[in-house]
């Protein structure tokens, strides 16, 4: 399926991000980590900068920095408005105000931009969207989706969230997804059926709590797990 640019929203995260939203540690930056969905974070371009290992994978890759960057300054200044009107909805306390979070949003892009070529290059930014990824099995230690999966539960069926889960631990030993709320800041209606049948497989699966919660009700994940060990 194509990706058409003019109906995507394209907010990248950090670095810093996404520490808190997937309870990264020290060993967890060390292992060979799957970014999908990534879009125009700067997770991928920090993390190379300190000698780690991710690749990430996203349909929007189809598309130039430039394409990309002209997308963002459409709609970033619309994000801001719906914001100011909608400030009950959000905790200000990683952004301060809305007008901090696009000069957030404009480095993340600018950090995200200055890899994005390079990282192209050297198959570090693939082309790829769930819930079939061209990767082998087991090639990663950790699969990490934000403001994907559960996010957009009223626009993508529960058979497509559980056939992507099963596709990253196919390619992954663990997996974790952010946010467990959908558009509306809603539990996600797929979240318990999900969790039992992967349980139902033999999986670990627990909802941690992190320290990121910028939306209301935000700030827990989804952690999945092959071996059901511990850590």
């Amino acid at each position: 399926m194509v990706v058409e640019l003019k109906n995507v929203v394209p907010l990248g995260r950090s670095l810093e991000e996404y520490l808190m939203m997937f309870k990264l540690t020290e060993e967890d930056l060390n292992k060979k980590i799957l970014g999908v969905a990534d879009g125009i974070a700067s997770f991928n371009a920090e993390m190379t900068k300190l000698g780690k290992t991710v690749i990430s994978v996203d349909p929007l890759y189809m598309y130039s920095g430039k394409e990309l960057e002209e997308q963002f300054y459409n709609v970033i200044d619309i994000v801001v408005d719906q914001l100011n009107s909608t400030r009950e909805d959000y905790r200000w306390n990683f952004f301060k105000s809305p007008e901090e979070y696009k000069k957030y949003r404009i480095k993340t892009l600018e950090k995200f931009l200055s890899d994005y070529d390079t990282g192209k290059r050297d198959r570090r930014y693939i082309l790829g969207e769930l819930p079939t990824l061209n990767l082998k099995d087991s090639s990663f230690d950790l699969a990490l989706s934000a403001h994907f999966l559960f996010f957009y539960s009223e626009q993508l069926s529960y058979e497509f969230h559980l056939a992507s889960i099963k596709e990253m631990l196919r390619i992954a030993n663990e997996v974790r997804i952010f946010p467990l709320l959908d558009l509306k800041l809603n539990r996600s209606a797929y979240l318990d059926k999900v969790i039992g049948e992967l349980e139902s497989e033999g999986l670990s699966v627990e909802i941690q709590k992190v320290d990121y919660d910028m939306q209301r009700g935000e700030n827990t994940m989804l952690r999945i797990r092959k071996d059901n060990g511990s850590g």
